[in-house]
């Protein structure tokens, strides 16, 4: 009886395990990469892969900041606004949704023209370094 009882607790077990939503996880993202990426299994069966992003359109430059993970529900999914803070107009988004890593990663919408500047920046920069 023990073992039949201790058969049905892990196959119940690997159904909880396997119904868990997994979610794209950045804790803080900066200029359209992820500093620390990485999947996140959420806790309780309500929940959500959110997205929540910051942009500033009137710095074409800067393309913001972006968190994402598991929110415990759907409480302020779809939630957008506008506003300007210190004379700076900004975008604010929360978005939601339900599937396994459906909050793709937000990746840089950078020009490949203002990538290759910050790379050739950066090689003047360690070749005065390694100059010294």
């Amino acid at each position: 009886m023990g073992k039949l009882l201790l058969a049905v607790a892990v196959v119940v077990a690997s159904f909880v395990v396997a119904e868990s939503l997994v979610c794209n996880k950045c804790s803080f993202g900066l200029l359209g990469f992820c500093l620390d990426a990485a999947n996140e299994t959420c806790a309780n069966a309500n929940s959500t892969c959110y997205t929540s992003r910051a942009s500033f359109p009137s710095l074409a430059s800067f393309s913001g900041f972006n968190m994402q993970g598991c929110a415990l529900n759907d409480t302020g999914c779809g939630f957008a606004s506008t506003g300007t803070f210190l004379t700076v107009s900004y975008n604010f988004s929360y978005t939601c949704c339900s599937t396994d890593r459906c909050n793709t990663v937000v990746l840089s919408s950078a020009p490949s023209s203002r990538m290759a500047l910050s790379a050739a920046i950066g090689a003047s920069v360690l070749a005065v370094m390694f100059s010294m």
